[in-house]
């Protein structure tokens, strides 16, 4: 892994030469790092589960949050729109001469995590086997981390510089740098990122933003990858009722309403035909130019038009972790996820409620997904109320320009050997937001992981957590991204 380089080192390099982060000395990086642990483990130890009813502790992960950000002398802003559920914003000015500014985009609430099942307590932050353990480790305190750390660093300089950066312009930045943490994310973040764009939308206008689910590693046939998230699929959320009979246990009947629902989960479950678009073509194609010819042709079969090919190679290639992702890219997906029925043991029930999450593509419409859910029902279709609850459409950056071209090199400067391609993420993130405002948002969350690491399993996953090597490494790539597209 790159380090800062040793005063020796500064001394035999101009200073033009240098990365941002390599003006600063070591100690320097060693006493963020170890701030950086350590609020982490604060805002997990902060239980901020959504959704519960009433809210969990969003506004207290806010307040936290806050309260780092004064110790490094800005003057964040607090607010609490619904009861509850607290956002925070923050800004480091720069002179004005460099354009729009850059945002720093984070959430701070947490699926919940039944405790069952967990090596250490999902909410007690303890730091083991060089992991920092716990709910909101990945998904993702530990880039709400990174950003403070950075806005301290660059809030830093100013003040050794005679600055007051909680008003002043900081020496060196052009650009205004934006923070904004945000509650609601994991319910649709209407009541977060959302609200923000409709009441405050000075807080993240912005020429683009860093957002989660990016940058991190991925070992692919004895090469190393960093996926750049530039897209994102849409979501559609419907309810099913599903009408039968009530009746007697003893004398079954054809139109028990619990077996109509598991017939038509089983249908509603079965993957749809593959389509790859167009940010997944690029995806794949660049993967397949920086490995082998024998595992380039299997790239290529992935992304080919015959879908048994496809998945014998998707097989021989991934492992199995990163092979449902794929899978979850080149196609429409339906995910049946909950299902309430009956009343009691001996009565046949006369109703059912199935809930799905369907995940869309570019170019898929509300009404394409309801189409597709009506056929896949067939002859269940009129024993059936499909009811859409809400959506969100797939969102889509330029996988180049100034601010993405910056983070691939950026990942090459701290990782030679590494390999930035642009990625489509399968879930949804307040980028969805975003999107009203015109602001391109990324995925980029540097961390460079072990081989082994079953990063994708952690995200709403028994024993979630984040590597400290891998924020070692990812503080600095943070820091001259920020720095670097600001000055």
């Amino acid at each position: 892994m790159t380090a800062p380089p040793s005063p020796s080192e500064h001394d035999r390099r101009p200073k033009s030469d240098l990365l941002p982060s390599q003006t600063l000395d070591p100690a320097t990086w060693a006493a963020a790092h170890d701030r950086l642990i350590a609020f982490l483990r604060d805002l997990i130890q902060i239980p901020s589960i959504n959704p519960p009813d009433p809210p969990g502790p969003e506004l207290a992960a806010s307040l936290r949050i806050a309260d780092e950000l004064r110790a490094t002398g800005l003057a964040p802003e607090v607010m609490e729109p619904f009861p509850g559920r607290g956002t925070v914003v923050a800004r480091l000015r720069g002179d004005g001469t460099g354009g729009d500014a850059l945002l720093l985009l984070s959430h701070h609430d947490v699926v919940p995590a039944d405790p069952a099942g967990w090596t250490h307590p999902p909410f007690a932050a303890e730091v083991a086997d060089g992991y920092v353990w716990g709910r909101g480790a990945v998904d993702m305190k530990s880039m709400v981390a990174m950003e403070v750390a950075v806005l301290g660093l660059l809030a830093g300089g100013a003040r050794a510089a005679g600055v007051d950066p909680a008003v002043d312009p900081i020496p060196g930045l052009r650009r205004d740098v934006l923070f904004a943490c945000t509650s609601d994310e994991e319910a649709g973040g209407w009541q977060g990122a959302g609200w923000l764009v409709d009441n405050r939308p000075e807080a993240v206008r912005a020429a683009g933003a860093l957002n989660e689910a990016g940058g991190v590693s991925v070992d692919l046939g004895g090469r190393r990858f960093y996926p750049i998230q530039v897209a994102e699929k849409g979501f559609e959320i419907y309810r099913i009722r599903v009408t039968g009979t009530w009746g007697h246990g003893s004398m079954p009947r054809e139109d028990n309403a619990a077996v109509m629902a598991a017939e038509a989960v089983t249908r509603l479950a079965r993957p749809g035909e593959p389509n790859v678009t167009g940010p997944v073509r690029r995806l794949l194609d660049e993967i397949a130019a920086s490995l082998p010819e024998d595992q380039a042709r299997l790239v290529a079969a992935i992304g080919g038009d015959d879908p048994r090919r496809a998945e014998a190679a998707l097989r021989a290639l991934c492992d199995p972790m990163y092979a449902r992702a794929v899978r979850a890219l080149v196609r429409d997906t339906i995910s049946p996820d909950v299902i309430h029925t009956g009343i009691k043991y001996n009565v046949i029930p006369g109703e059912a409620m199935i809930e799905i999450d369907c995940r869309t593509l570019p170019g898929t419409t509300e009404g394409d997904v309801r189409e597709e859910i009506l056929a896949r029902l067939g002859d269940l279709a009129p024993h059936c109320t499909v009811e859409h609850s809400h959506g969100a459409v797939p969102v889509e950056a330029a996988a180049g320009g100034e601010l993405y071209d910056l983070l691939a090199a950026t990942i090459r400067a701290h990782d030679p050997d590494g390999i930035p391609v642009p990625v489509m993420a399968p879930f949804a993130t307040d980028a969805k937001h975003l999107i009203r405002l015109g602001v391109p948002s990324y995925g980029f969350s540097p961390l460079r992981l072990d081989p082994g690491e079953r990063f994708l399993e952690r995200f709403h996953g028994v024993d979630e957590r984040v590597g400290i090597e891998a924020l070692r490494w990812g503080l600095p790539v943070l820091y001259d991204v920020v720095a670097t597209f600001c000055r």
